[in-house]
C-alpha cells in the first residue's frame, strides 16, 4: 500500500512538472508580433552599433584590468608576461 501511494505521488509530481515545463514551449509565448519587429530591428539593439565606442571601452578595460579579449566569450589574459 505504501509503495503504491509513493508511486502515485511520484507520477503526480512528474505530471505536474511536465505540464509546467510544457507550457513554456508553446509557440505563442515566443512569437514576435509584427508591430514589435520594428523595435527589435532598431539600430540601438545592435551591440556593435558604435565600433569606436566599443574600441574605447575595450581600451579602458584593458588599461584597468591588464587583460584583453574575452568580450562575449569566456577567458582572458592576466597580463603577467
Amino acid at each position: 500500500m505504501r509503495s503504491l501511494r509513493r508511486k502515485l505521488s511520484l507520477l503526480a509530481a512528474l505530471g505536474a512538472a511536465g505540464v509546467l515545463l510544457g507550457g513554456c514551449s508553446t509557440a505563442s509565448a515566443v512569437r514576435v508580433h509584427p508591430w514589435e519587429r520594428a523595435a527589435l530591428a532598431d539600430a540601438a539593439m545592435n551591440p556593435d552599433r558604435d565600433p569606436e565606442g566599443t574600441a574605447m571601452t575595450e581600451h579602458v578595460y584593458f588599461s584597468r584590468e591588464a587583460a584583453s579579449g574575452g568580450r562575449g566569450v569566456g577567458g582572458s589574459g592576466c597580463g603577467c608576461n
